[in-house]
């Protein structure tokens, strides 16, 4: 599975940003997909993930109620909707595959896209 994602950039605090990774070269439907981020000097942290079968998506609770994560399977695509953003949503964001499942470990994590980083001045 290859992996790329954008959207990100610089925002104000209080600010938006919708992320997206496109995912090509196996069936998508079949992977679990997240959002992790890693600020700089810290370790990759869970954002959000969306399970494979129903959408089913858990939150870490840093962003919970702020950020939605959703996919479409017709366009291989997940999204990342950040809404209220804060100065400590300030990092790079990776978009990653699981297969057949989902994880808050990064570390069980099959695939990565670039990451695409996130600014939010206070």
């Amino acid at each position: 599975v290859q992996l790329q994602a954008s959207g990100g950039g610089l925002v104000q605090a209080g600010g938006s940003l919708r992320l997206s990774c496109a995912a090509s070269g196996r069936t998508f439907s079949n992977y679990g997909m997240g959002w992790f981020r890693q600020a700089p000097g810290k370790e990759r942290e869970f954002v959000a993930i969306i399970h494979w079968i129903g959408g089913i998506a858990y939150y870490a609770d840093s962003v919970k109620g702020r950020f939605t994560i959703s996919r479409d399977n017709a366009k291989n695509t997940v999204y990342l909707q950040m809404d209220s953003l804060k100065p400590e949503d300030t990092a790079v964001y990776y978009c990653g595959a699981m297969r057949a499942g989902t994880s808050m470990d990064y570390r069980s994590w099959n695939y990565w896209g670039q990451g695409t980083l996130v600014t939010v001045s206070s």
